[in-house]
């Protein structure tokens, strides 16, 4: 593909992305200010064939607004998330291109075998079995080209889209919403950024049982060219369909501890619990493990927030309004009244729900769903009523990790006591010793300081 052809790809990539977005801006302008009603379902399906053949960075943000709450319409992002995540895969010519310009002309003579066929296509890159010369198996991940370019430009639509919905319907203030996804996104395409991310949870979760994380070949590696050991593994709803209740709870509990040890000991949580971000080794390995594979969307949060999560937590507990109050503040939420804090409460509440209650029971209760949508529905109405809110950045993706990790918990239908897990996380929390440990895990895996709180 030569740089012209991409450029007019790109050109009109654009194009066709700015016109479907246009449509959407037209449809829900024209449904307020002039009363014209708008068949939801079908516009929203018309927007996905609009864009069902553009990949990359858009399948990334659809991925992230199906989990954060009012960023776009439902109709909307319930049909952007059956867009094809996967991108078709760069053929070989163009991959053994690719790899020269990473690793040199050489290149092929550092690996015992590299495997022409992509092993998994992904948004951003797609993933290549090889063999290192001394015969451990890898995983070759690699970026597509242009892929900063088009994070920006997807961006830039992605911020007309939000601007839109948010003159339709003033509830919600997208502005932290776009900002952290721009963030993480932009984070998402150094892969030694990730690189650093994978070392840190392979010492943090170093002693937990039943977890695997690989570890990055840095020789092997380049800002654009992650290279891992390789985890064998089958996808985690494979389980969900076949395995007893004893072993779903057992993944469950696996990874509770993999997204939340990591966070109320060190700060950091993966937000990212997508459905191909993790496998779970075969029936006849040893232990079951789970497989933690994609480090790409990681989030370091400052003690403090740490600290407001539990501080809800308790304040819903005990009904102590001003220890609610001081956990919003530490979450970065600002001038709330207190009705408003009465409204978050009621989603807090549900939110925290298996946490408060000592028993074993599933993630979620009532109605498959239709209950947590209805007290969204309701908790939207009274937001709107009070004249809206600004998420603050941090909350963005504590809640996005909160609710997909929930979802694959309702995906296993486990039955656990979520509320003792819970606690034997919390119990001893320490906010200098939290401080302590972060600094010293995030030196050690040469990991960068977040810039934000």
């Amino acid at each position: 593909m030569s740089d012209e052809n991409s450029l007019t790809g790109r050109v009109r990539r654009y194009a066709r992305v700015g016109s479907a977005m246009a449509g959407l801006g037209a449809r829900l302008a024209g449904e307020r200010y002039l009363g014209v009603p708008i068949d939801r379902e079908r516009h929203a399906a018309d927007l996905r064939a609009a864009l069902g053949g553009i990949k990359g960075p858009l399948m990334k943000v659809a991925q992230l607004l199906a989990t954060i709450p009012e960023a776009l319409p439902e109709e909307y992002v319930r049909e952007l998330i059956q867009l094809q995540a996967d991108a078709p895969a760069m053929g070989w010519p163009f991959v053994r291109r690719r790899m020269q310009g990473e690793l040199g002309p050489d290149w092929q003579r550092r690996f015992q075998s590299f495997e022409h066929t992509a092993a998994r296509a992904a948004s951003l890159g797609q993933v290549h079995r090889a063999t290192a010369l001394d015969g451990m198996l890898l995983a070759c991940k690699l970026q597509y080209p242009d892929m900063g370019s088009a994070v920006e430009a997807d961006l830039r639509q992605l911020r007309l889209a939000m601007g839109l919905y948010e003159r339709y319907d003033r509830t919600v203030t997208t502005g932290d919403i776009h900002a952290e996804i721009a963030a993480r996104l932009r984070e998402e395409l150094d892969y030694q950024r990730e690189a650093a991310h994978m070392r840190l949870y392979g010492a943090i979760l170093r002693d937990e049982p039943g977890v695997a994380v690989p570890r990055p070949i840095a020789e092997l590696s380049t800002k654009r060219l992650l290279t891992m050991t390789w985890l064998e593994g089958r996808p985690i709803l494979d389980f969900a369909e076949k395995a007893s209740l004893a072993r779903r709870n057992e993944i469950a509990l696996r990874m509770f501890r993999i997204w939340y040890v990591p966070f109320y000991y060190y700060g950091v949580i993966h937000g990212d619990p997508h459905l191909g971000n993790y496998t779970v080794a075969p029936e006849n390995s040893a232990d079951h493990t789970v497989n933690l594979l994609d480090f790409g969307c990681i989030r370091i949060f400052p003690p403090s927030f740490v600290k407001g999560v539990i501080d809800l937590y308790h304040a819903l507990e005990t009904n102590d309004e001003a220890l609610a109050v001081d956990a919003y503040r530490r979450w970065g939420f600002r001038d709330l009244s207190r009705d408003m804090i009465a409204v978050l409460n009621r989603w807090a509440a549900y939110v925290y729900g298996p946490l408060l209650d000592d028993r074993a029971r599933m993630i979620q209760e009532k109605g498959s769903g239709v209950y947590g949508r209805d007290l969204a529905d309701s908790v939207h109405r009274d937001i709107r009523g009070l004249g809206g809110i600004a998420p603050p950045r941090a909350f963005v993706f504590m809640d996005r990790a909160a609710i997909g990790l929930g979802s694959v918990f309702l995906h296993l239908k486990a039955r656990v006591n979520w509320h003792r897990l819970f606690h034997e996380l919390i119990d001893d929390f320490d906010e200098q010793i939290l401080a302590r440990r972060q600094k010293a895990a995030l030196e050690q895996a040469g990991v960068p300081l977040p810039e934000e709180g």
